[in-house]
């Protein structure tokens, strides 16, 4: 019976990197290398096309790193991170029992890795990089930019470019210069991971950035809409105004 052979993919930033990758890959005959990725934005389009079985990912990668490559991906394989990347981060790794090597790696270590990948390669393969780049995102609050995937491509928005975020069930519409992008987040997340000196949850289905506030007006008998610079009214909750107070 002729051995399945494992779709795999090579993503990081230097050749040389992946030449090392190739060539502990080409020691094992099931492992069929039918990618290689220089950057970011190129994995996210190879890895939903492909659809491969394993990914060797670089963490440090300029425009979109390896954390940011896995949030934009639908299917997530299974990852060997390869990295150089700092303690809390490997850590992390094994705590949500993902596989990674440390540069640089030894045949050893690449075999082991390897051996234990392979052991979950049937199982449900992404639910230790979903708890991971949870963990991963709360614990490096506060965000800085907001991935918004958009058919192949990738839109990247700073989160000061943000005028304020609307929930919308599972997604959230990324309001910014008078057009809006969603992105299927909860806004309670966004919540977690924004600066609180700059976005305030004003209502349970807006968080503003307080940069864009003109003005607060009464609505109502015990309401209030927050009126942004151009013009936009917000509902204010009233503890979305108690924030408001004492940051404004």
């Amino acid at each position: 019976m002729t051995e399945r052979l494992i779709r795999t993919v090579i993503v990081d930033d230097e050749e040389l990197a992946r030449t090392v990758v190739r060539e502990h890959c080409s020691q094992y005959p099931d492992l069929d290398v039918v990618a290689e990725c220089s950057n970011g934005f190129e994995a996210v389009k190879v890895l939903g096309e492909s659809l491969p079985d394993l990914v060797f990912l670089d963490i440090q990668m300029p425009k979109l790193n390896g954390f940011e490559v896995l949030e934009l991906t639908e299917r997530v394989p299974a990852v060997i991170f390869v990295t150089a990347y700092d303690q809390f981060a490997l850590k992390a790794f094994e705590v949500h029992a993902v596989d990674y090597l440390l540069k640089p790696f030894s045949k050893e270590r690449f075999a082991s890795a390897l051996q234990r990948v392979r052991a979950r390669l049937h199982g449900p393969a992404s639910r230790g990089v979903r708890t991971l780049l949870e963990d991963i995102r709360q614990n490096r609050a506060p965000l800085e930019r907001i991935l918004i995937k958009e058919g192949p491509n990738v839109r990247v928005i700073p989160v000061e470019n943000v005028d304020y975020i609307q929930a919308q069930d599972d997604y959230a519409a990324i309001h910014t210069g008078g057009k809006f992008y969603l992105k299927q987040q909860r806004i309670a997340e966004f919540e977690k991971v924004l600066e609180a000196s700059r976005f305030v949850r004003i209502h349970r289905s807006y968080i503003l950035n307080i940069d864009r506030l003109a003005r607060i007006e009464a609505y109502a008998k015990n309401s209030r809409m927050a009126i942004l610079k151009d013009g936009t009214r917000l509902p204010v909750s009233r503890s979305g105004y108690e924030k408001l107070k004492k940051m404004w």
